[in-house]
C-alpha cells in the first residue's frame, strides 16, 4: 500500500513543493519536514528528487532562489514561488482534483 501511494505522490512532487511555497518561502529540508509532518511520517521526498525538483522550476521559471542570511549554521537556499509558479499550481491542482474525482468514478 505505501509503496502504491508513494508511486501516485511522485507524479506530483512539482504541485506539492509549489503548495508550500504558496505559503511562504522555504528551503528543502523544511519543506521535506512539512510533508513528513502532514503524512504522519509516512512520506517524504529523496533529496536527490527534491532537488532535482527545485532545479526543473527554477529552470522553467516557476520558482525563483535566494541564499539566507543565517547568523549560525550553514547557509541555506530558499525558495520563493513566482506568479508562473502559482499559474502552474492552480493549473495543476485543477487537473488533480479532475483525476481524483475520475478515479473515484472508476474504483467505486
Amino acid at each position: 500500500m505505501a509503496s502504491i501511494a508513494s508511486d501516485i505522490i511522485r507524479g506530483h512532487t512539482d504541485t506539492i513543493i509549489l503548495r508550500f511555497l504558496r505559503e511562504k518561502d522555504s528551503y528543502g529540508y523544511e519543506i521535506n519536514r512539512n510533508i513528513r509532518n502532514l503524512t504522519d511520517n509516512a512520506y517524504e521526498l529523496n533529496e536527490a528528487t527534491l532537488y532535482s525538483a527545485f532545479r526543473r522550476l527554477e529552470e522553467g521559471g516557476f520558482i525563483s532562489s535566494y541564499w539566507g542570511n543565517e547568523g549560525s549554521g550553514a547557509r541555506r537556499r530558499y525558495y520563493t514561488i513566482t506568479d508562473k509558479g502559482k499559474r502552474l499550481y492552480e493549473e495543476n491542482l485543477r487537473d488533480w482534483n479532475a483525476s481524483r474525482d475520475m478515479i473515484e468514478r472508476l474504483v467505486r
